[in-house]
C-alpha cells in the first residue's frame, strides 16, 4: 500500500507538472493472493502486488488521461506529458462541466488486520477442508481461496483529497462427480466470517443431489432461482440500465421512463456504497461521496446512477458513481441490494407445482439491451420441481430470457439474503420464485 503521505506528495508532483486548468490523480494498489485447487489438490499460490495512478488533466474543454504504473519522479512526469499531450489533440468536450469539488466523505471501517495478514498457510489449510471433505465423499473438488487489499485515492487540485482501504476474502468450490457439479462461494471484508465447513458442504450436497441428471425437454418453466442465480439478474440490470449514461443515451431499459413501474410490485433494489452488509467504498473515482440511490421502488423507476458528467448534462448532482477516467461506459452501481421476502426456501419449492430449482446461470450475454434480454445456461445444479417437492435432477438447459420479464412475474421472495460474488460487483440478494422462464435448449451434461 502506498499510504496516505506517499499518495499526497505524488498527486503534489503531478499538480505542479501539469499546467492545466485542472488536475487529477487517481489512485488504485492492492495486494492480492490466491491459493487454486483442482482434483482435491492445491496446484497454484500466487501473490500479486501494484499501484497505478491515472492522471486526467483538464484543458479548457479538453481532457487528456494517461495511467501508469511507474511511481517513480520520471514515471509520473511521463504520465502527466502524455495526458497533456492526448489534451492537446483531443476534440473540445463542451458537455465536460468541471472536476468536482470537495464534500466530506464518511469514515468507513473495511479493512480487517486478519484478512490482510492472511497468508498461504492458512489459505492451503482451508483448501485442505474442501478437498477432505469432497475426496470422503467421492467427489473432486475445484476453487480459489483468494484475499485482497485495495486502497483507493483521489485528489484534485479544487481540494478534494479522499482515501479508503479495504479488504476482500474470497472463497468459492465446485464439487464434481462423474456426472454432475455443485457451486458454493463466500464473500466478506472480514475472513473469520466465511465458513469454509459451510462452503464445502453446500457444493458437495449439490454435486450429490444432481448425479445422474435426466434430460428434460425445452420450454417455459416456473424457477427458484437460487442467489447466485439472482445476482445475475442484478449484473445485467447494473450493466445495461442503471447508468445514467445508459438512460441519457436511450439505451436502457428506464429510458424515458422516470416515476413509471417497470418491474413487478414486490421488486425494489438500490445501491449504497456505504451499507457493510455488501462491500463498501465511500466515495466514487472522483472522490465524490457514494449516496445511496433508490433504482427501483416496488417496480417503479426511482434513479439512476450518476457521475459529474452525467449529472451535469441533466442538472442533477453526483450521486457519486463515476467509474475510473478512462473507462466510457458511464457510471455504475457497485453495491447492489435487493429487498428481501418472507418466504423460507421451502416455502420457494413448495410454491412450484413443476419448475425448475437454478443454482446458478453461467456464459451470459446480453442479446437486447432495452429489455436486458440474456442468454446462457443453467450450471452447477439444476432440478426438476414436481408438486412442491425436488424430484430429480436434469441436465443444463440454455436459455433466452427478458431479466425485466422475468422481474414482472416474481411471485415469492426469499427472506434470507446473501453477499455474491460477481465478475465486476457484488451483490446482497434473495432468492425468487417465478411464474416463467424461457428454456430454448438443452446440453449434453
Amino acid at each position: 500500500m502506498l499510504g496516505e503521505r506517499k499518495i499526497r506528495e505524488i498527486a503534489g508532483r503531478v499538480f505542479s507538472l501539469a499546467g492545466a486548468d485542472q488536475a487529477e490523480a487517481l489512485f488504485i494498489s492492492f495486494d492480492a493472493s490466491l491459493t487454486r485447487f483442482a482434483r482435491n489438490s492445491i496446484h497454484q499460490n500466487v501473490s500479486e502486488r501494484d499501484a497505478s495512478l491515472t492522471v486526467r488533466l483538464v484543458f479548457s474543454k479538453r481532457v487528456g488521461i494517461s495511467s501508469t504504473n511507474d511511481l517513480s519522479q520520471d514515471g509520473v512526469r511521463r504520465a502527466v506529458d502524455a495526458a497533456a499531450a492526448i489534451a492537446r489533440v483531443v476534440p473540445e468536450n463542451p458537455a465536460f462541466p468541471s472536476l468536482p469539488t470537495p464534500a466530506p466523505v464518511p469514515s468507513i471501517q473495511a479493512y480487517v488486520p486478519r484478512t490482510a495478514r492472511q497468508g498461504p498457510e492458512e489459505r492451503a489449510r482451508q483448501a485442505a477442508i474442501i478437498c477432505r471433505k469432497a475426496e470422503e465423499r467421492g467427489l473432486e473438488a475445484a476453487g480459489v481461496v483468494s484475499v485482497r487489499v485495495t486502497e483507493y485515492a483521489v485528489a484534485n487540485t479544487r481540494g478534494v483529497f479522499a482515501r479508503h482501504r479495504n479488504t476482500v476474502a474470497d472463497v468459492a468450490a465446485v464439487a464434481q462427480s462423474d456426472t454432475s457439479s455443485g457451486y458454493a462461494d463466500r464473500m466478506d471484508t472480514d475472513i473469520a466470517r466465511i465458513d469454509i465447513e459451510a462452503v464445502a458442504d453446500e457444493a458437495i450436497q449439490r454435486a450429490e443431489r444432481g448425479r445422474s441428471p435426466v434430460p428434460l425437454d425445452p420450454g417455459e418453466y416456473e424457477v427458484v432461482l437460487e442467489p447466485y442465480a439472482t445476482s445475475d439478474i442484478l449484473d445485467f440490470l447494473g450493466w445495461v440500465g442503471f447508468s445514467a449514461l445508459a438512460v441519457q443515451e436511450g439505451r436502457s431499459f428506464m429510458s424515458g421512463k422516470m416515476g413509471q413501474k417497470v418491474l413487478g410490485e414486490n421488486i425494489t433494489i438500490w445501491d449504497d456504497g456505504q451499507d457493510p452488509f455488501g462491500i463498501p467504498l465511500p466515495f466514487d473515482f472522483e472522490g465524490v461521496p457514494r449516496q445511496r440511490v433508490e433504482l427501483i421502488a416496488n417496480g417503479v423507476v426511482k434513479g439512476a446512477c450518476y457521475d459529474s458528467y452525467t449529472a451535469a448534462r441533466d442538472g442533477h448532482v453526483s450521486t457519486g458513481h463515476a467509474m475510473p477516467p478512462r473507462e466510457t461506459f458511464g457510471p455504475l452501481p457497485l453495491n447492489m441490494f435487493m429487498k428481501p421476502g418472507d418466504a423460507s426456501d421451502d416455502d420457494l419449492v413448495r410454491s412450484v407445482k413443476r419448475g425448475l430449482l437454478v443454482t446458478r446461470f453461467w456464459y451470459t450475454r446480453t442479446v437486447h439491451p432495452l429489455t436486458v434480454a440474456v442468454t446462457g445456461v443453467t450450471r452447477d445444479g439444476t432440478f426438476l420441481i414436481e408438486n412442491g417437492e425436488i424430484a430429480r435432477p436434469v441436465r443444463n438447459l440454455r436459455f433466452t430470457q427478458s431479466y425485466v420479464e422475468a422481474l414482472n412475474r416474481v411471485q415469492r421472495i426469499g427472506r434470507d439474503t446473501r453477499l455474491v460474488r460477481s465478475a465486476w460487483a457484488p451483490n446482497r440478494v434473495p432468492a425468487l420464485k417465478i411464474g416463467a422462464w424461457l428454456f430454448n435448449g438443452v446440453t449434453e451434461y
